[in-house]
């Protein structure tokens, strides 16, 4: 008899600007891949072209399955809401994950992946690990625990302890308790309600609306390129090229080799290869500054009279079924 393969969801979030980068991805992910699985890869966006989505749609093999899922008709109701703590390179695409609950009832588990990472090993052994009752399963964030004032402000700005802080790169999801939990209507309400100033938007909410009730990942599973512990590549299973320093905008970045080697059997290596020459030195100038201007970021959000830490959320137990009723309709609040 013959065995059935199991599916394994993994969700992507992206616009056209970032299909070279989401190939690399995608690309890495299928050489690791094993004939055993299924693996099923959705990309979230609000208004990819045709030609784009036809561009990764052909990167499809025989066990990986590429679809793409268009959650406008939930973003449009909060654009104004979502667009207004965003700064630097952030764009709306970071808090398409938030929705993966709701909008796929039928999956009880999920990866999600950023799109500047490359996978050393296979997928599957992420997927497969056992989370219990835990929401999330994902690598504490090396950046915030390398700076005084990002360990200040997860603790005193969250209310974290640095060391639980985790990187919303690469994330196993556990959907089914994550709607048990309300996850999702409890970052609409935040939102909605508060929109208050983050250091890193997304993170910052799925970090304090799954506290203590994290799977901590070793950190080769998402290994930063420029912090945390030196590694030997070979003993990474996905490196994470997060912050403003890029293998095709830099040509120093750690473990880069990994990035251009999967690069190189994708169509757009002499694209990216081009990214990397032409990169004007303003841009390096405003990336340095960008860390600097993080850090006095986070030193005023400390300061504010009102911040995550402040929250309480049996408070607004009630209005709950308010923010899933919002979801569901084309009503604005």
């Amino acid at each position: 008899m013959k065995k059935i393969k199991s599916e394994i969801p993994i969700f992507f979030s992206t616009d056209d600007n970032y299909i070279p980068c989401l190939s690399v991805a995608i690309h890495s992910l299928e050489a690791n891949s094993s004939d055993e699985n299924n693996y099923r890869i959705i990309i979230l966006h609000t208004g990819m072209s045709i030609l784009g989505k036809a561009e990764v749609k052909r990167m499809e093999t025989d066990n990986v399955r590429i679809s793409f899922q268009n959650i406008s008709h939930i973003t449009s109701k909060m654009s104004k809401e979502l667009a207004l703590r965003l700064r630097d390179y952030y764009s709306e695409t970071i808090y398409y994950r938030m929705f993966i609950p709701s909008m796929f009832p039928e999956y009880e588990k999920a990866i999600y992946l950023d799109a500047d990472i490359v996978l050393q090993d296979d997928v599957a052994n992420l997927y497969n690990l056992d989370l219990g009752d835990n929401l999330i399963a994902g690598v504490t964030d090396q950046v915030i625990n390398a700076v005084p004032e990002f360990r200040t402000y997860s603790k005193v700005g969250l209310g974290i302890e640095p060391k639980k802080y985790f990187n919303s790169g690469v994330l196993v999801m556990n959907l089914r308790e994550m709607r048990k939990a309300k996850i999702e209507e409890k970052f609409l309400y935040r939102l909605l309600n508060y929109n208050l100033d983050t250091a890193a938007p997304d993170q910052d909410y799925l970090n304090t609306l799954c506290k203590g009730r994290v799977y901590y990942l070793p950190e080769t599973w998402n290994k930063m390129p420029d912090y945390g512990e030196k590694c030997d590549i070979n003993d990474i299973h996905l490196i994470h090229y997060n912050m403003f320093r890029k293998p095709w905008h830099y040509s120093d970045v750690p473990y880069q080799e990994s990035f251009w080697k999967y690069a190189k059997e994708t169509k757009y290596y002499e694209k990216l290869k081009k990214v990397l020459e032409e990169y004007p030195e303003e841009a390096k100038k405003q990336d340095l500054l960008g860390g600097d201007k993080l850090i006095e970021y986070t030193k005023q959000i400390v300061k504010a009279e009102f911040k995550f830490a402040d929250i309480d959320d049996d408070l607004y137990e009630d209005d709950l079924d308010i923010m899933e009723t919002y979801k569901e309709t084309d009503e604005t609040i």
